[in-house]
């Protein structure tokens, strides 16, 4: 039973990188700048999105390309997987589920902390947007996705932000939303999420619970 994995959240907390690249981007920009806690809500939605809320839409695209300047040169390595994953992965690989990579994030980037955290032997394919958007929506992302993987297989999609909730019912997967990265009990049950997993241990009981083979 195929399982889809969000990044951002659920394998790894981006907060450091991710904060720090918008308020670059905002500064670069003459903006107000937040602070990291108060930019925590844009963890999770599609880049663009966030920055059309912060900035409007006539600047949003150019702070995107400023934010990817910082992001390309050193964003990205400000980031760290959370605790057990590592060892959850490679349980899962070992009972034989086939492990995917469903994010938001642009597919280039995602490609290198996946390869820089050495979690690129669990998964079998990888699947983000292009840095032009095109993916970014998680439903679509995920349609995408299951028409490559194969749609007549039932599956799981892990996050930890409704739009992965969503996106994974508007497909007719199982979903889990973890409670240790930045989505709420409240955000995640709301969405519909099957299931709710406190930490990667608990995620793991959850996933071999449901199997189907």
């Amino acid at each position: 039973m195929p399982i889809y994995f969000d990044l951002d959240g659920t394998l790894t907390d981006p907060r450091e990188g991710i904060t720090r690249c918008i308020q670059y981007a905002l500064g670069a920009l003459g903006s107000a700048v937040p602070t990291e806690d108060e930019l925590l809500w844009c963890i999770g939605p599609p880049l663009l999105q966030s920055f059309e809320k912060l900035v409007g839409d006539a600047q949003a695209q150019a702070a995107v390309q400023l934010y990817r300047e910082r992001f390309d040169e050193q964003g990205w390595r400000e980031n760290r997987p959370y605790d057990g994953i590592a060892q959850l992965l490679a349980t899962l690989r070992t009972d034989g589920f086939p492990l995917y990579l469903a994010t938001s994030k642009p597919l280039v980037f995602a490609e290198r902390i996946v390869e820089h955290f050495g979690f690129s032997g669990f998964f079998t394919d990888l699947f983000g947007p292009d840095l032009h958007g095109n993916l970014s929506d998680k439903a679509e992302l995920l349609s995408h996705a299951r028409s490559v993987v194969g749609l007549a297989q039932p599956a799981f999609m892990v996050g930890d932000r409704r739009y992965d909730i969503l996106g994974g019912k508007a497909n007719a997967l199982t979903t889990i939303g973890v409670l240790y990265g930045y989505g709420s009990r409240e955000e995640l049950s709301a969405a519909g999420a099957d299931y709710l997993a406190q930490d990667p241990g608990e995620l793991g009981h959850l996933l071999r619970a449901n199997y189907r083979r």
